[in-house]
């Protein structure tokens, strides 16, 4: 079923961002007088087809379902011996290079909105993330050296206000590609010490010389020593094993281990995930009374891993504190499509360092990844889905206009071309730019498949 599912999730996907994509180009040619012949979802031969509308077009089905085209009247593709005069001025090629500019451009551009709607629509709707409170952080880390410590709360990033751990993510990952450092706004907790009320406001200078390009396929975050902070060690419900065994409450309290201070729930799941068969002196607080018992896990085995890890069966809530932003339609609109930009400009960025070498080619990907991801978050649900949707539609646009013969990006730079020497470029140049544009694009699908199948046996 996980299969069935995942593959469910990427066919939906992949034909969503087609048809958008493709609908594009048609409406656009239509707009501009150009006779579309066919609009087919998937490629090679047709499979089921029906015909509509006043010229006839034919609205297909074709076996192979990575991609689509429309086929429009155009002299390079067919003969024009028996076309109507009427027709003949329809034909793509004898439109004016802005109608063709247009036409071409507004796949890509197709697809940039779909993630603008699609942006919009979550921020309209609100999504529950974690707030930008910070976990304590180890002394040899960028956070703890700039001057972050627990529980200090990020309220901008370079002067830009940030409200949900997303954006902190986001807007640190833009300055590592720029190679700037980060000036992070902080509300404090005023100690207990103060008489003070409220909180302390504070800035702070995150250096990020130490993250690369590469590192940023990973956990860069953690890496700087930035991660959200975690309810304390309370106990929740208690089944019967190791921590009922040795009188563990509900409610309890852990405050250390072994005589160490434990800081969060996560750590102290952490120390008894690795001390499997292992006593575990505790001291914690039972209401207003202190207690001290002795607790040994139990060694199970971890089905992720396949290593053996230890267990006292007993709940501890991880979740940090949440949040629900929601906009205005105006404003979601707007971060929508700053969201949108944002995103195509760091794939721009991305692209541009592998080609120079400062970032890894293992970052491109191909459909077995893609759809990977299009069944994990599926699983997790609408909202994640959606968004995924939306950033694949971003990388579509973006792929579609590069400047390789074959893709969209080719032919408006022959257009550019066109426009600036007055005259189109020659059949034989462009024979030739075809065949080096589908040997790039083979090249890059050879290394897509290599890395999903590397990616694909790593995980296995």
């Amino acid at each position: 079923m996980t299969l069935l599912h995942t593959l469910i999730a990427f066919f939906v996907a992949l034909g969503t961002l087609v048809v958008v994509h493709e609908l594009g180009h048609y409406l656009v040619a239509r707009w501009c007088g150009v006779k579309v012949l066919r609009f087919s979802v998937g490629m090679g031969r047709v499979i089921w087809s029906r015909r509509f509308g006043r010229d006839q077009t034919e609205w297909a089905l074709s076996i192979l379902p990575l991609g689509g085209y429309v086929k429009m009247l155009d002299a390079r593709e067919q003969d024009l011996q028996d076309i109507s005069p009427e027709d003949l001025k329809r034909e793509f090629t004898r439109q004016s290079v802005w109608r063709r500019i247009a036409i071409v451009a507004a796949g890509p551009i197709a697809n940039f909105l779909l993630a603008i709607l699609l942006f919009a629509g979550l921020y309209m709707h609100g999504v529950p993330e974690p707030v930008p409170v910070l976990r304590g952080a180890e002394q040899q880390t960028a956070a703890y050296q700039a001057g972050l410590r627990a529980g200090d709360r990020i309220t901008a990033i370079n002067g830009a206000p940030v409200q949900v751990w997303s954006e902190v993510r986001w807007k640190l990952m833009q300055l590592v590609l720029e190679k700037g450092d980060a000036r992070i706004d902080v509300e404090r907790p005023n100690p207990p010490e103060s008489s003070g009320q409220g909180k302390l406001l504070n800035t702070v200078t995150l250096r990020l010389g130490g993250i690369g390009s590469n590192d940023l396929e990973g956990d860069f975050l953690a890496k700087l020593g930035l991660a959200l902070a975690r309810p304390p060690a309370v106990l929740g419900k208690i089944m019967d094993g190791p921590a009922k065994s040795a009188g563990l409450q509900s409610g309890d309290r852990i405050l250390a281990i072994d005589g160490a201070p434990v800081r969060d729930g996560l750590a102290f799941v952490e120390r008894v995930r690795e001390s499997a068969g292992k006593p575990l002196a505790l001291h914690g607080m039972r209401g207003a009374a202190a207690f001290d018992l002795t607790v040994t896990p139990e060694s199970v085995e971890d089905s992720a891993s396949g290593k053996s890890i230890g267990r006292i069966k007993v709940e501890v809530p991880l979740a940090p504190e949440m949040a629900t932003i929601s906009d205005g339609p105006l404003e979601a609109v707007s971060k929508g499509a700053r969201r949108t930009w944002d995103t195509s400009v760091m794939t721009i960025k991305m692209i541009g360092k592998m080609i120079v070498g400062q970032v890894s080619w293992k970052n491109i990907t191909g459909p077995i990844t893609i759809a990977d991801y299009a069944g994990q978050t599926a699983r997790v649900g609408l909202v994640s889905y959606l968004s995924f949707l939306a950033f694949i539609s971003i990388s579509l646009g973006v792929m579609n206009l590069l400047p390789i013969p074959v893709l969209d990006g080719g032919h408006l730079l022959y257009y550019a071309l066109e426009i600036l020497t007055g005259r189109p470029v020659s059949e034989r140049f462009g024979e030739i730019a075809q065949r080096a544009g589908l040997g790039i694009l083979m090249a890059l699908m050879l290394v897509a498949a290599f890395n999903d199948i590397v990616r694909l046996m790593f995980q296995g």
